[in-house]
């Protein structure tokens, strides 16, 4: 059966979530190199580009995203590998969604290793916390008092050195020790267990229900 819709989905958000947007049949896992061409061969009319591979495998390529827009499919990128694509080709045609597009696109973030992670290969349950959500995170808990500019900057500086399979908020806080006083560093990771933040999850809810209303025919040009 022809897939008019191809969503490339992994941990970026829950299938049982992404289902209850976008029928579970038009559901992919991350995508690799070739897998986006498979799709438009296969039939798809919107390709939504959310997870890819980083390491393991092939990144999806640039020129088969550019030849799927030239055959006239709608491709929309967002949260994690469909972020940087679109950010690279949206004056091509693709379209981009969501905060973390943005941020590529106006060059505040600049590397893949931001939106990286690791996670179980059955599920898709996240087992690190990508570099932008941290970001995010920090910056709520700035906003609202629970961090001080500085130590929310030290606590940064810590993650970013952390290889990104290894990124938790534990990880961070430990990292942080003796450029963070203990006290902040007890509070910030007892607010990260209530009040983190999942940009990767929010914008691929976003680009999900894009893809739904493009599909109904009321998401425009």
């Amino acid at each position: 059966m022809p897939r008019a819709v191809a969503v490339f989905l992994g941990p970026s958000c829950e299938r049982e979530v992404a289902g209850t947007i976008i029928p579970s049949k038009f559901l992919l896992p991350p995508a690799a190199r070739g897998d986006l061409t498979a799709a438009a061969e296969d039939g798809a009319r919107i390709i939504t580009l959310i997870d890819g591979v980083f390491f393991q495998e092939s990144a999806v390529g640039h020129r088969e995203i550019l030849a799927a827009l030239k055959s006239g499919i709608r491709v929309i990128g967002a949260s994690s590998m469909g972020a940087l694509r679109a950010a690279e080709l949206d004056t091509l045609g693709m379209e981009g969604v969501g905060l973390i597009y943005r941020l590529y696109r106006d060059g505040v973030l600049v590397s893949d290793d931001e939106v990286a992670l690791v996670y179980d290969p059955d599920d898709y349950t996240p087992l690190s916390e990508p570099l932008v959500n941290i970001r995010c995170t920090l910056r709520k808990a700035r906003e609202e008092g629970i961090l001080a500019a500085d130590d929310a900057a030290a606590l940064l500086s810590a993650a970013r050195s952390v290889y990104f399979p290894d990124r938790t908020y534990t990880h961070i806080c430990e990292q942080a020790e003796g450029s963070v006083p203990p006290a902040t560093l007890r509070s910030f990771l007892e607010y990260t267990r209530h009040h983190a933040v999942d940009q990767k999850r929010e914008d691929a809810l976003e680009a999900l229900r894009r893809t739904k209303a493009i599909a109904a025919g009321t998401g425009g040009q």
